[in-house]
């Protein structure tokens, strides 16, 4: 049964169908949803002589922030208990795959539901796919969801 569900939210579209997804399944399962978006810093660490790192890391929180009131607000207004958690990669060397499976790790949910962009070929290659490297590390059940747009 699913009593903790772990929704990892970045503002894209394909994480909103995620959050969609839990509103579906939490009812069933009567379980608790947390929303949690990871702050990476590896992007941001070329800009960090050209910027005040304390204004980007201000512009990512924010951004965070906002893709976790998004996430709470739709839960709330369906009825389903809901928090959420900004997190922070530990270093240069963590991903944000690496990082939600070590914050999954502590939370201990029954189930993990994410947003996958569907990216395939060069762009895929290039650009990695969290999704799918979380999916090669986790140790809880996963449910990918992917963009309407990519589908199919």
């Amino acid at each position: 049964m699913y009593r903790k569900i772990l929704v990892a939210v970045d503002g894209s579209r394909s994480s909103r169908r995620a959050v969609q997804e839990a509103i579906r399944i939490a009812p069933l399962a009567r379980a608790q949803v947390r929303s949690v978006f990871v702050l990476d810093w590896a992007p941001v660490f070329p800009y960090t002589c050209h910027y005040n790192l304390a204004n980007l890391e201000n512009a990512f929180t924010r951004q965070g922030e906002a893709a976790l009131e998004e996430a709470t607000r739709l839960l709330t207004e369906a009825g389903i208990a809901a928090d959420a958690e900004l997190v922070k990669t530990a270093d240069m060397t963590e991903d944000v795959a690496e990082c939600l499976r070590r914050y999954a790790s502590q939370y201990g949910p029954d189930l993990v539901i994410m947003g996958t962009h569907g990216r395939r070929g060069v762009g895929r290659a290039v650009l990695g796919s969290v999704a799918e490297r979380f999916l090669r590390i986790a140790t809880c059940p996963v449910l990918l969801v992917r963009d309407e747009r990519s589908a199919g």
